[in-house]
């Protein structure tokens, strides 16, 4: 049995821009060092896609890994660093159960499917908008389309948008390990706990958008029901917004950056919806957004190496869907290909990503109007990423193209 601390690891450099922008070099060379681990100076990197199905499913030998990011950030006993540690991902155990059995029967797939109408009504009205400029920067289009799309499905007003934007792009920066950072998290922190306070206030008082129940609604009847605090269901539409608008919006622009490169891909989503759901879910292999990370409880035993309790894990989803030993040909894009092994771009495990279904749709529909409506998509100017750490993604997609109107929306499918 090999001891973690005994074995030679390649570094990874998780926290460089440059790693941001290409890190598959980096993983291919992790390997060639150990077949299933790296080291960072946040933790132990699981760098092999069966590995990390292994691991993710030890919900009773690690722990979600909150608490410690928010000893790293200095933030023990401030309203962020309570929501990190309270929020459903961040609960394990009989509590995560709990809240997970509660609000499980808003996310099926079925309810996914009702909101499709909704998510065609909003990238619609965002299209007739954004569209005629013939250039935008396509990461602040696509960041408009998922929290427009939520607070419909809970009601609530649209005025907000701009306040909200600026304070879920910071609180997606929570997992980055910068404790200069937390500042900005504290303020984002306070406008959205505002903002989902005052939300069910209003809402308990009779103001309300629109007369059909929703998703807001089933909150409240939870909460009435005993099956949540008041708290738990603030901390619930924080989290929606929050997990909601990164996931979505990294997702779908990084798939506009990879239809410029497949332009005849990306033709055929403008004709066939059905196509579209298979592009998004083999981007979801191809390009994830996610690191997740995981704290040892005990000592494990995993393939002749003792990882002592206490160790942190880091899993990156976002690259594993690449890995040469569960994904054949895993860097060329093939939206058709055959799964031998399903992409976990949206986790794994008993913390499988709540809203999954939600943004699935949401991608697809937007997908399909998107591209029926922004001909001949070009790059237009130079690419910004985030950083690795957390939710990854681009900071900047500018591109060009032909506009065109609302008329080609109704074109038979």
């Amino acid at each position: 049995m090999q001891k973690l601390a005994d074995l030679d690891l390649l570094h990874l450099p998780l926290e460089d821009d440059e790693f941001a922008r290409n890190p598959w070099p980096w993983f291919d060379r992790a390997r060639d060092t150990h077949p299933w681990l790296a080291n960072s100076s946040e933790g132990f990197v699981i760098n092999d896609y069966a590995a990390a199905k292994d691991m993710l499913y030890m919900a009773n030998r690690t722990e979600e890994a909150g608490k410690s990011v928010v000893a790293l950030m200095n933030a023990e006993g401030t309203p962020w660093g309570r929501f990190q540690v309270e929020n459903i991902m961040a609960l394990d155990g009989e509590e995560h159960r709990r809240l997970r059995h509660a609000v499980g029967p808003m996310f099926t797939p079925q309810q996914a499917e009702r909101f499709r109408p909704l998510m065609r009504e909003v990238i619609s009205e965002l299209l007739d908008e954004w569209v005629p400029r013939g250039t935008l920067d396509f990461h602040e289009f696509a960041a408009n389309f998922p929290i427009t799309v939520m607070c419909r499905m809970i009601g609530a007003s649209t005025d907000e948008l701009p306040r909200l934007l600026a304070s879920l792009e910071a609180f997606g920066m929570s997992f980055c390990l910068d404790p200069n950072m937390l500042p900005e998290l504290e303020d984002a922190m306070a406008v959205l706990d505002d903002f989902v306070q005052e939300l069910v206030a209003e809402r308990r008082a009779g103001k309300r958008t629109a007369e059909d129940p929703d998703l807001l609604d089933a909150l409240i009847s939870a909460v009435d029901k005993g099956d949540l605090t008041e708290r738990e269901a603030g901390d619930m539409l924080i989290f929606l917004f929050v997990g909601g608008y990164d996931t979505s919006k990294n997702l779908l622009t990084l798939t506009m950056q990879k239809m410029l490169e497949c332009p005849e891909i990306y033709e055929r989503c403008a004709e066939d919806l059905a196509y579209c759901r298979k592009v998004v879910e083999e981007v979801a292999r191809y390009n994830a957004v996610s690191t997740l990370y995981r704290r040892t409880i005990v000592d494990i035993e995993y393939r002749d190496v003792l990882i002592p309790a206490g160790t942190m894990l880091i899993f990156p989803v976002s690259t594993l869907g690449r890995d040469p030993n569960a994904f054949e040909d895993g860097f060329d894009f093939k939206p058709e290909r055959e799964y031998v092994n399903k992409q976990i771009g949206f986790g794994h495990g008993v913390h499988i990503c709540l809203g999954q279904f939600i943004a699935r749709a949401q991608i697809q529909e937007g997908l399909h109007l998107i591209a029926r409506r922004i001909r001949n998509p070009k790059l237009a100017g130079p690419v910004e990423y985030r950083g690795f750490i957390g939710v990854w993604g681009l900071r900047t997609l500018p591109i060009e193209f032909e506009p065109v109107g609302r008329e080609a929306e109704t074109l038979v499918n």
